[in-house]
Order: structure tokens, then sequence, then C-alpha cells
């Protein structure tokens, strides 16, 4: 679950991470009265979980109630990279020194959190990556050994911080190995971690993703689930227990297995077509798990064909085959489909797929060319 600004800067709050004072509004006049009690000058943020806010015209510096006023008019109901604004963060303006950036992370390659500390901030740490990668330190945390504050000191003398900041900036960082450690957090991050022009280390902004599999050791997350604006095709998804991810494709995706999944949306993508959606069925494919799988699919509106892509381990090609055709008379689709067959009686199977009408199903029998006539059927109903 992502979280939005102000919701991260709350959870940060919780393990004494110090932030620059704000308030939310939901409103231009609610704006206006939180910048004044505030006290000028403010920064009105627009709240939406994606990044680029600033070159998009989301965050403004007002001086004074006339133009914390005209920025939240402004930024009220603006469309950042298909994120609407319906809300706002009101903070008061910080005198910036220098910008710097913080964060925890899981490194699945290493099997290890990650802490990356640069003295590059206020910038994406992708392009501090591609342009200077020498100027991110990193190091790995072992969860058993845990973050203590000398490994905060030496990552942070090894982005090379301002002196006077790498005190403070150390022990923050302890701070935000506790939010991101003890408050199951697949992300902690902080782009820019400031040093004010008194001396002072907080968390300008603040970047959360909780990870959802911990959500039974926190029934306070509930207060953020209530905020989430979530895909209606996961939504739907989740509803049926399937593993869903939606994308922004025309071809949609059935496969039993996550590693198949990704490697059909890979393989898609090859041939010239687009993945509208990660749609994971399971080690099963009965009739009832492709009936659901096919509702999903069915419900997005930018699907132009379907590719199932099969491999029957354990479920055998015949079952899978049936399920496919039982499915098919319980879900009224309107996407051609298209489906790879392969492992245990796969024969069988195909053979009973060849039963139902060439218009609604084609069978093809290996994934690149499944996926070629997939792509090819969704260019011709575009």
């Amino acid at each position: 679950m992502d979280l939005f600004e102000y919701q991260g800067k709350q959870y940060f709050a919780r393990f004494g991470i110090p932030t620059s004072p704000g308030a939310v509004a939901d409103s231009v006049e609610e704006a206006v009265a939180k910048a004044d009690e505030l006290g000028y000058p403010v920064v009105v943020k627009a709240q939406v979980k994606v990044g680029g806010r600033g070159k998009a015209g989301g965050v403004k510096l007002a001086a004074n109630a006339e133009e914390a006023r005209q920025h939240a008019q402004a930024i009220l109901g603006m469309d950042i990279k298909g994120h609407v604004v319906h809300r706002l963060w009101i903070e008061r303006a910080s005198d910036i020194a220098k910008e710097y950036y913080a964060s925890f992370t899981l490194d699945r390659s290493a099997k290890l959190h990650l802490c990356m500390v640069s003295a590059k901030g206020g910038v994406d740490i992708e392009e501090v990556a591609a342009t200077d990668p020498g100027a991110i330190a990193r190091r790995h945390v072992d969860p058993v050994d845990g973050f203590p504050l000398e490994a905060a000191r030496e990552v942070v003398a090894a982005a090379g911080l301002d002196e006077a900041a790498r005190e403070p900036a150390a022990a923050l960082l302890v701070q935000l190995w506790d939010c991101y450690d003890q408050g199951d957090c697949d992300l902690a991050e902080i782009n820019p971690l400031i040093l004010t022009t008194d001396g002072r280390v907080h968390a300008l902004d603040a970047k959360v993703s909780l990870d959802d599999n911990a959500a039974f050791r926190h029934p306070e997350w509930a207060e953020f689930a209530g905020t989430e604006t979530e895909d209606p095709r996961e939504k739907l998804a989740k509803e049926k227990g399937l593993q869903y991810v939606g994308l922004d494709g025309e071809v949609g995706i059935i496969a039993n297995g996550a590693g198949l999944a990704m490697s059909t949306c890979d393989v898609v993508e090859q041939v010239g077509g687009k993945p509208a959606n990660f749609l994971d069925i399971g080690g099963g494919a009965n009739a009832a798990q492709m009936a659901n799988a096919l509702e999903v699919i069915n419900a997005d509106p930018k699907v132009r064909a379907i590719f199932i892509n099969i491999f029957g381990g354990i479920t055998r090609g015949e079952e899978v085959a049936n399920g496919i055709v039982e499915a098919l008379g319980r879900v009224e689709i309107a996407s051609p489909i298209v489906v790879r067959l392969d492992g245990t009686n796969a024969e069988e199977g195909r053979r009973i797929l060849a039963q139902v009408p060439p218009e609604r199903l084609e069978s093809r029998p290996t994934m690149i060319e499944a996926a070629r006539r997939a792509a090819e059927l969704a260019r011709q109903r575009a």
C-alpha cells in the first residue's frame, strides 16, 4: 500500500522523524485557513501517489493568503500523470541550505535490506544512479544485526554529506530504519532530506510503501486503506482471490504461475504488443478460476484480445481445456482468445479446445506464436 505524502509524514512522526509542520486541506477555503494558521510563507502541495508533482505544477510557494488561494484553486482537480488531485498538503516553508537523499528498501538479489544515502537530493534517484552512480552510498543491512548509529555515521560520511549535517542525519537515519523495519515498510524514502540554514536536518518529503502482507500486525493501517484509490480491475481481482496487476496495454493475459505470467508479458512486448495486465491464476486452472480470470479481463475496456498461457504440470491439459470451455459458457467474452497449452496431456487438451468456434478461440502450439497472434488480433480490433 502506497501512502500519500502527508500520510507518510504522519507515519514518520510515529518514529520520531522530524518533518515540517503542515495540515491537510480538501478545499480552497480550507487550504487558505490552514495556511493562515501555519503562518506564511507556506508550500501548497498536491497529494497524489506519483512522482513529478513539482514539474507538473503541483507544488507551489505562497507568500500570502491570496497566493495560497490561487495555488489551491489551480492545483485541486489537476491531472498529474493520470492522478487527479483531490487533497492538498499545506506546509510551512523551510529555509533550505542543502538537499540530500535517504532511503531503505529491499535488495532482492542480495536478500538483504538496502540503505541508500546521497548528497544529491531533490532529483529522481534513478537519474543520479544513471548519471553519477558514485554519488550514492549503499549499505546492506542484515535484519538480525539491525542498523546501529555507528553504521548510520559510516554511510552518511561515505555519501559526502556536509559536516554540519552528518550527526543529525545519522540519528535520523536510525529513526528511518526503525520506521522501515518496525513499521513493516517495503520502502521508506526521504527526498529531499534537508539541512536548514539554522543547522537542522529533517524530512521535506515522504515516500512510504507498506507491506500488505504485514497488515495483520497493523490494524491502524485501516485509516490509510480508507483513502486508497484502488484500480477497479485490481479490486475485482482481489475479491475473486486472483493475483492481478493492471497495466496499460490491450492484450489481456492469463497464466498459471507468477513466473510464467511475467514471461508472458515480456513475450507480448517482444512481438510488438502491449500487455493489459499481469494475472496469475495459480497452480490450477479449473473452470471456476478461469471464469473469474476471464471476468476480470473482460471488465477492462482497453482489452482487445486475450492470451491464455497455461503449462500443465500437476494440473493436466484436458482438465485445463475443459475448464476454459466451461468458463466460456459462464462468461460472455467481448474479445477473441488465443490459448497456448503445453505440458501434461497437452495434446488431449488441444483437441478439446479445437471444438470451440475459431472466431471465439484459437490455439497455438508455442508461447511466441500465441503471443504474436494475440498481438495481431488486438491490432486488428484497434
